[in-house]
């Protein structure tokens, strides 16, 4: 008896590690960014899941798989699903699901006045607005402050009525300073887009992997070259007011795939090197 309990032993496979989903902040707000932790995945090959409409692309993390996603500004408030799915080391199909409660993110409200032309637009303009909106929208697809400021940016989410028309709300953070400041990259990327659009004028956007942009819009001048490598602290580029600007600014912003998230939460993610 002892020594069947014994082969027993020796032939079933030892218990999967208890599957455990951590969403990082537990309830976001929109805008926000987010960090999916997997844990008890170990021996796992592609790690895939979403959170609401987003896709998840999971990396190793120690022990465990993370993704970096966001929360679109314009995401409804309430309860958001996701999943998480992959195949064990023992050939085991595993799944989770849950969904987390984005809270509403309190923007406020901005009336401006603009010329006609720059807020009913033209056939031509329309035209060009929106084939500037679909290269952005690939580019998306495609899987540190940035500007010494006279004071701190803000702007972000502000629902927009111009010329007394409601807007789409305003998806980056404005840093006011004089044209020709210096702009420089918030971190280590490749210069994935330069451009001269009819919103945005002179950009500049750069790829840091995983689905994440950041965008500097507005520039009067451009110090970089499409696919170059750029660190952090890099300058990019110079303030202006090319675009639908009223003076010079720098609009800085940043995308996780289609969501439109809020910057300066990048910074305060609690990821390790």
């Amino acid at each position: 008896m002892r020594l069947w309990l014994a082969l027993l032993l020796i032939v079933l496979p030892a218990p999967a590690a208890a599957l455990q989903v951590r969403v990082v902040p537990p309830a976001p707000r929109q805008g926000d960014t987010v960090l999916v932790f997997v844990a008890g995945s170990k021996g796992a090959q592609n790690v895939e899941g979403s959170l609401g409409a987003q896709h998840l692309a999971f990396f190793p993390y120690g022990a465990e798989f993370a993704a970096l996603t966001g929360v679109d500004l314009e995401t409804k408030p309430g309860k958001v699903p996701w999943r998480i799915g992959f195949v064990d080391g023992g050939g085991v199909p595993r799944k989770a699901a849950g969904t987390v409660t984005v809270k509403a993110g309190g923007f406020p409200v901005e009336r401006l006045t603009l010329p006609g032309g720059m807020v009913n637009l033209d056939p031509e303009a329309e035209r060009r607005a929106a084939n500037e909106a679909v290269r952005m929208r690939a580019l998306y697809d495609t899987v540190t402050q940035p500007v010494a400021s006279r004071k701190p940016g803000g702007g972000f989410g502000s629902r927009r009525i111009i010329n007394g028309q409601p807007r789409m709300p305003h998806t980056g953070i404005d840093y006011s300073a004089d044209r020709g400041t210096p702009v420089v990259a918030s971190n280590r990327g490749r210069v994935a887009l330069l451009g001269e659009f009819f919103f945005a004028g002179r950009l500049v956007a750069l790829d840091h992997g995983l689905g994440l942009y950041t965008l500097y819009f507005h520039l009067d001048g451009v110090a970089v070259t499409e696919g170059q490598i750029v660190e952090r602290g890099q300058t990019v580029g110079t303030v202006g007011t090319t675009g639908r600007s009223t003076g010079p600014h720098l609009h800085f912003a940043a995308q996780l795939g289609r969501a439109r998230i809020n910057p300066p939460d990048l910074y305060a993610l609690p990821v390790r090197d």
